[in-house]
């Protein structure tokens, strides 16, 4: 921004890259689960309370993640959701995945051979489209949950020790 008026509007056909709330709210959501179920089964009230998304979005991406294989509902009165899997099992990736689809940037016809296009073997710049899709794909697969529930610990210690003198 850096004060400047109109220099960052879009032209007609421009967009930026984004994770819907489906993807970010999920991986928050996810984290939370992971974080909170090492003590028993979460609620969905409670990550939606702590997270501050709506219960009945909430719902529909939990949904999705059991369906995948990610969480299990635990029936019951102490009932809720704990994760499937090793956290050190679950990347990024395959939130993101399960809840947004395909996470390529760029979708160029010239990169798939069932939907070629005719330019392809003339075209240079696919070569740019696949080196952004494909370091996504590795950046978001090099993330595992366990990975963020130990940067989540990290982060509340400095917020937990940030107000004491020393």
């Amino acid at each position: 921004m850096l004060g400047i008026k109109g220099k960052n509007k879009k032209s007609a056909g421009e967009r930026d890259m984004k994770l819907s709330t489906k993807g970010r709210y999920g991986l928050r959501a996810l984290l939370d689960l992971a974080i909170y179920s090492e003590k028993g089964p979460v609620s969905i009230s409670s990550i939606a309370s702590r997270q501050q998304i709506s219960d009945r979005y909430l719902e529909q991406l939990v949904a999705k993640l059991k369906k995948a294989g990610m969480v299990r509902s635990i029936r019951g009165a102490q009932g809720g959701y704990e994760l499937a899997r090793d956290p050190g099992d679950i990347s990024v990736g395959d939130i993101l995945r399960t809840l947004e689809g395909s996470l390529q940037a760029v979708e160029c016809p010239g990169l798939r051979e069932d939907q070629g296009c005719e330019d392809a073997d003339f075209c240079v710049t696919k070569y740019v489209w696949q080196r952004i899709n494909d370091s996504i794909t590795q950046a978001v697969d090099e993330i595992t949950l366990e990975q963020l529930i130990i940067e989540s610990k990290k982060v509340n210690h400095k917020a937990k020790n940030r107000n004491c003198g020393g």
